[in-house]
């Protein structure tokens, strides 16, 4: 196509988008409007999505519509200084902008909320409502029943999003706080416990590992970026032995692998507790190294408060509970041959400098605290921690964000309740506990949730456990009185808003954001020329005329437009960072990259020197015994099946492999994977990427044949908790007796089923019930039958 019968129809396309939306065909096009007037502008901006990424996108426009997007091109790729290059799923930000189910204008709920039925309104009438909703559940409840709920659709800004929000909210006297993530609430939250604090090697360091081993490690669809860990793991991985210890033969492994060691969901610790005991009793731990860092390895170096035979050691051989944990019960549990495990205990034991990770799936189960600390036990009894080519076990670093964001001021509410808890506390918030809940702050939150503050997330119906649960609760306003929902797209949980905002999107916004890799961190002035479509306004205008409404305008703006809190927050960052170029400088150049070597070794201080570089644990030692985690056992109320211990444990529990009960009817393990076509929710709703990455729940042969299914046919995944009506794709790249199916695909219900989902939201099966020590989010213990729909 000729490039002016190419702006032609593009501008006729957006230019219809503006009204309702974008359609792929010029079938609809009535009019083509005349020829551009304007010379071409070329704008950097970035695709802020949560993939931790932030990559360069190079935005082209003309007459107010942006024609094409490309992405990094200003360095030559080689090393230190590569291309901060996006994915498919950042060069897909046109189709994003002027998608069908773009939010354009303020609306209110006028139906039954959950129902989708909205009216247009003012921004007047929905600021003045805002506010006047706010002032009234503070003053009836108190500022515990306002939440500002978990979400990450637009992962950075300097002064716009979650900083605005949470900064007027904080105006308003507080609101109830969150801890952890719904990504990896267990593993930061119990990796103190064995550290003392959530640490790892970066990336760069698998060039001087001589073995890698991962468990459920999959930067290649999660962190696709050109300075992302699918890069990083492509270049220092290469020509390295890799074992990927996942149920599905992922992206990370295709081709790149050596061996695939497919293992049942759930049962990580069971693998470890199996190789522990051939390394035990074939004299390969490194007891020396257990003896002199570690606390609770053998008798000789467990606290006095432990029981007789708590050690580590006297567990795995079984003198503790009479169960010896053999390399044969690892094989019966985690369906890997015992062959196969006692050849990675030896190849293990063998290597030099073994580079251990693990993806964040293994931590999103039912009891995933025990999984992760089981598995950083495999370094420490190496004792291979603290030298070059070696891991923790958490996923590797990068290098650091040299950006500040807007100050968000003073929370006056002290209380905090897990992320993944807010429906707990709309329903009973007034008697969640410290021992029973994880309240923090106070031993009873004693407050029911009535306001949620929902920006940019879809965690609030689609992301969240047992979707259709979640929805009657949330129906339900007497229950919480009033939601809001501001966001770029009509998503799944913008049904469920009183007041329903239009946010700005990526590519209409000035922002100054950053793009970090393992050895450098990409500077990002956006800097459009494209006007937002419709009326749609921005976080920070949002809670200004909030403010303004509440009497509280001068505090929250302190006199500074949008824009010079975006300069005054990058040029505060210049005091503590003199390299970055001044704000004038930045905004001109677009692009500013800074050379960051991160070659940082995980635990190398402390293993030099541990009695000058202490760990953070009570003993400064590595805790393989904690006394911590004994005491919360003992104090805290667990549900019947809940394991909190002071060893890493492998524990039976509700759902998984061997819940036997539950099997009987619904034999098949599901988890839920990532694919290149969403960052969690965000894209799905972008027809290319959805014809990139088909939607389908992944089934082995075996399984498949048994029930009589073939390639494409629509089958329903269920359990107690729901249905889900996808198409199977039936492959050998999941193990017998375990399915997978994509997170983030949009929740939709059937309209003349109960509890039948036909967008294939993996949510509408998963569970409510929290993992017991973190309270996080277990999404990835699931029990199903599927059938033929």
């Amino acid at each position: 196509m000729e490039r002016r019968s190419f702006l032609k129809m593009s501008a006729a396309l957006s230019a219809a988008a503006t009204v309702t939306g974008c359609n792929s065909s010029s079938k609809d096009v009535e009019e083509v409007p005349s020829e551009p007037t304007t010379e071409e502008a070329i704008n950097w901006s970035s695709c802020t999505c949560n993939c931790a990424a932030s990559c360069a996108l190079k935005v082209f426009s003309q007459d107010n519509i942006v024609t094409h997007i490309e992405t990094d091109d200003t360095t030559d790729d080689s090393w230190g200084v590569q291309q901060a290059r996006a994915c498919l799923r950042g060069r897909s930000s046109r189709q994003k902008i002027y998608a069908l189910d773009r939010l354009k204008y303020p609306m209110k709920r006028v139906g039954t909320r959950g129902n989708g039925d909205f009216v247009r309104i003012t921004w007047d009438e929905a600021y003045s409502t805002i506010a006047s909703e706010l002032k009234r559940i503070i003053d009836a409840y108190g500022n515990k029943s306002v939440y500002w709920n978990y979400a990450s659709g637009t992962n950075q800004f300097r002064a716009g999003g979650r900083e605005s929000s949470k900064r007027l909210l904080n105006l308003a006297g507080g609101f109830l706080n969150q801890y952890g993530t719904y990504s990896a609430a267990q593993i930061v939250y119990a990796a103190p416990y064995t550290y003392g604090s959530y640490t790892s090697s970066t990336y760069t360091e698998m060039k001087n590992a001589d073995l890698l081993v991962f468990f459920g490690f999959n930067p290649s669809e999660t962190r696709m970026s050109g300075t992302g860990g699918a890069y990083d793991y492509s270049l220092f991985g290469a020509g390295k032995e890799v074992i990927i210890v996942d149920p599905r033969y992922s992206e990370s492994a295709l081709g790149k692998e050596s061996t695939w060691l497919a293992i049942r969901p759930g049962t990580d610790a069971a693998l470890v507790e199996g190789i522990a005991y051939h390394l035990i009793n074939n004299g390969l731990v490194n007891e020396s190294f257990l003896n002199q860092y570690c606390v609770g390895y053998d008798a000789s170096t467990l606290p006095e408060s432990a029981p007789a035979n708590g050690d580590y050691k006297s567990y795995i051989l079984g003198t503790t509970d009479g169960v010896p944990k053999t390399v044969a019960r690892a094989s019966s549990i985690t369906g890997i041959s015992e062959a196969q495990i006692i050849s990675l205990a030896e190849k293990l034991a063998a290597a030099s400098n073994p580079f251990i990770s693990m993806g964040w799936g293994i931590q999103r189960q039912a009891n995933g605290e025990q999984s992760i600390r089981a598995v950083y036990m495999l370094p420490i009894l190496l004792g291979k921690l603290g030298i070059a080519g070696t891991n923790t076990g958490n996923w590797p670093g990068t290098a650091s964000t040299s950006l500040g964001t807007l100050p968000i001021g003073t929370n006056s509410v002290k209380e905090s309740i897990s992320c993944f808890s807010w429906t707990e506390a709309i329903i009973n918030g007034k008697n969640m506990t410290a021992l029973e809940h994880g309240v923090k702050g106070a031993d009873v939150l004693g407050a029911d949730m009535k306001f949620i503050w929902n920006y940019a997330g879809n965690t609030l119906i689609n992301q969240h456990s047992q979707a259709f649960e979640t929805a009657k609760i949330l129906a339900d306003d007497t229950l919480c009185e009033f939601i809001l929902v501001h966001d770029v797209q009509y998503t799944p949980s913008a049904k469920f808003a009183d007041i329903l905002l239009p946010d700005v999107m990526d590519l209409e916004q000035h922002d100054i954001v950053c793009n970090t890799g393992s050895d450098m961190e990409t500077i990002i002035a956006m800097t459009s020329s494209v006007k937002p479509i419709a009326d749609v306004k921005s976080c920070f205008d949002v809670c200004k005329n909030v403010a303004a409404n509440l009497g509280l305008e001068n505090e929250f703006t302190e006199g500074r437009s949008y824009d010079e809190w975006v300069e005054y927050v990058y040029e505060t960052s210049r005091t503590k960072h003199p390299e970055l170029p001044a704000y004038a400088d930045m905004v001109k150049k677009g692009i500013y990259k800074i050379t960051k070597p991160t070659n940082s070794i995980a635990l190398q201080s402390f293993v030099a020197d541990p009695a000058g570089h202490p760990l953070a644990t009570p003993s400064g030692k590595i805790e393989i015994y904690s006394e911590q985690l004994a005491e919360i056992a003992a104090s805290w109320t667990l549900e019947d099946g809940d394991v909190i211990s002071a060893l890493p444990k492998y524990v039976v529990t509700w759902d998984g492999y061997e819940d036997s009960a539950t099997a009987e009817k619904y034999p098949l393990q599901i988890i839920g994977h990532h694919t290149k076509g969403r960052t969690h929710s965000s894209f799905h709703n972008i027809p290319w990427l959805r014809e990139a990455v088909e939607d389908a729940v992944w089934m082995n042969p075996v399984d498949a044949k048994n029930r009589g299914l073939t390639n494409g046919a629509s089958v329903k995944i269920y359990n107690d908790r729901g249905t889900i009506i996808s198409k199977v794709k039936i492959t050998p790249r999941i193990m017998p007796g375990v399915c997978s199916l994509a997170q983030g695909a949009w929740f939709e219900p059937d309209p003349s089923q109960n509890n039948v989902d036909i967008g294939g939201c993996i949510n509408s099966i998963t569970s409510h019930r929290p993992s017991p020590l973190a309270k996080g989010n277990p999404q990835h213990t699931n029990r199903v039958q599927i059938e033929q729909a």
